[in-house]
């Protein structure tokens, strides 16, 4: 059986405002933005790629802004990913090391944070072939 994971409610405070972050700073793609009622506002954005997209609005989840610590993309390449955030005017983390992939992080204007995971190359998800080729003397967590 096959479940795909399309959409995730992101919180804020300032629908506008985390529009704009998002998709002029980050570089989502605005894929719907309709008001419903007075109640009810659902703005649909996609990260470049994915399959996956957030929802931000008026009235769709009870999560407190800001509620959200760790939504994580996978990206290519986290040196260049963290120098275009940068020049986009986000405040971002320096890339970290780790046996299981380069890290950098960012948080929206209402403190959601975000991981951005650059794949080891043992990583079948970045195309190897999910065991360690002993360059990095590290394996594939099991």
């Amino acid at each position: 059986m096959d479940m795909k994971l399309e959409l995730v409610a992101v919180p804020v405070t300032d629908v506008d405002r985390a529009k704009e972050f998002y998709v002029e700073r980050v570089g989502f793609n605005a894929d719907h933005d309709h008001t419903v009622s007075d109640e009810i506002r659902f703005v649909q954005l996609t990260p470049p790629g994915s399959a996956c997209s957030i929802a931000i609005g008026k009235g769709l989840t009870q999560i407190v802004p800001g509620g959200l610590d760790n939504l994580q993309l996978v990206i290519a390449d986290a040196e260049a990913v963290r120098a275009e955030l940068v020049g986009r005017g986000v405040e971002v983390s320096e890339v970290e090391e780790q046996p299981w992939g380069r890290f950098v992080h960012f948080s929206d204007p209402d403190g959601n944070r975000w991981a951005l995971q650059e794949l080891p190359a043992w990583s079948s998800g970045a195309g190897g072939t999910g065991s360690s080729d002993g360059a990095s003397g590290e394996s594939a967590p099991g």
